[in-house]
């Protein structure tokens, strides 16, 4: 009879343990299943708060767009001439397609906002590179495309103030890789800044 006191005391450890495994369980189904956020009222205070953290960073990543990062279109060295006449000027980026299939710039906005025209060119006239209005851009597979003076550009109109030095941000909307959000520097040449950069 001596003995019934350590048997209990063991009885009673025997079963926190098995508690504490449950909780675990719990913890980890929870999390895999994307149900953190519902359940945690059956773990700890303090990891349940952890639980809710990890979802709501998850719901966030998942509303944010998160999966142009794998879009085969790469868009880089954007830049805007400052413009001469206020709110009208144009700007030059390159798009690469690291993709094995053709896509196309459908259209473009700028956060100084106006309208962003798509501009292909049309021949030399008398020395100068004339452009005409286009519909979309096409953009070849595991090609690119060099906007530039003599090239493709963006034609920006009635926009809000564009001052050297300062970054606009554009959004160019693709058929098939969506949006995609690029920084364009705001070049003054009299200040130092090209009108365009060779790259």
């Amino acid at each position: 009879m001596a003995k019934a006191p350590r048997e209990g005391a063991n009885v009673k450890a025997a079963a926190e343990r098995t508690a504490r495994t449950r909780s675990k369980a719990q913890a980890e189904t929870m999390l895999g299943s994307g149900r953190a956020s519902v359940r945690t009222r059956f773990l700890p205070r303090r990891v349940a708060g952890t639980v809710t953290a990890l979802g709501v960073v998850a719901a966030t990543l998942g509303l944010s767009g998160c999966g142009n990062v794998t879009s085969p279109i790469a868009v880089n060295s954007a830049y805007i001439p400052q413009p001469t006449t206020p709110g009208t000027t144009v700007a030059y980026l390159d798009i690469r397609n690291n993709g094995s299939s053709s896509d196309r710039l459908l259209s473009a906005t700028t956060s100084v906002g106006g309208h962003v025209g798509l501009l292909a060119p049309d021949g030399m006239r008398d020395g100068t590179m004339v452009m005409h209005l286009v519909q979309d851009i096409s953009i070849p597979g595991d090609g690119i495309v060099r906007m530039n003076p003599n090239s493709f550009r963006l034609r920006i109109t009635g926009a809000g103030p564009m001052q050297g030095g300062r970054d606009i941000m554009l959004k160019l909307t693709f058929a098939h890789a969506g949006t995609i959000s690029v920084v364009a520097l705001v070049t003054n040449p009299e200040s130092g800044g090209g009108s365009y950069f060779l790259n």
